[in-house]
């Protein structure tokens, strides 16, 4: 028989933003409450019928204070308590970044998703790309990978839509209330 790329499964790759996710996740929630990631990802391939195969997740930590107030210590608690459920979730791969000593800002993450992106389009790694994002950082990239043909699409929350995006790839926008999870598209292929 031969074997046509019709007959193959696709192989989907997630892609996360994590600092950007967790920042929409704790502006929805708050200090008390965090988004469980593996319980996320499951509804999600549920909800798009698709299963990921790999799931590249990039972050990093937030830079402790020598003398913290209340509010950022709950800040820190959720941010490690989120990406420990991150850590848990089977097949994900985590990417932690660091924080300039001077600035705070984060280093190497945005830089090493799109890098990623493109090298595992180039070297024919998968065939769909999901990226989970509330920026547009990364549009040269899936520029890149589209390209290559790979199969795109844009996850979101609705507090942290992708604009730019939403008009040349398909996006899906998650909305969470009551525990239930909502989607939206905001393109039709």
């Amino acid at each position: 028989k031969i074997v046509t790329m019709s007959d193959k499964k696709q192989r989907t790759f997630l892609f996360v933003d994590g600092s950007n996710l967790y920042a929409g996740q704790y502006k929805l929630f708050g200090p008390n409450k965090y988004l469980d990631f593996s319980e996320f990802i499951r509804q999600i391939e549920l909800k798009l019928k698709v299963e990921f195969d790999k799931i590249y997740f990039y972050a990093s930590y937030s830079p402790k204070l020598k003398e913290p107030t209340k509010k950022q210590k709950l800040y820190l608690r959720n941010e490690a308590l989120f990406y420990r459920s991150v850590k848990k979730t089977k097949k994900v791969v985590f990417f932690k970044g660091y924080r300039s000593k001077t600035s705070g800002k984060e280093k190497e993450v945005d830089v090493k998703l799109a890098v990623d992106i493109v090298d595992f389009a180039h070297r024919n790694k998968y065939d769909q790309l999901f990226l989970f994002s509330g920026d547009a950082d990364f549009m040269h990239a899936v520029v890149c990978a589209r390209r290559l043909n790979k199969k795109i699409a844009i996850l979101a929350l609705e507090n942290r839509i992708p604009n730019r995006f939403a008009y040349t790839y398909k996006t899906f926008v998650f909305v969470i209330s009551n525990k239930k999870l909502k989607i939206h598209s905001k393109q039709k292929i």
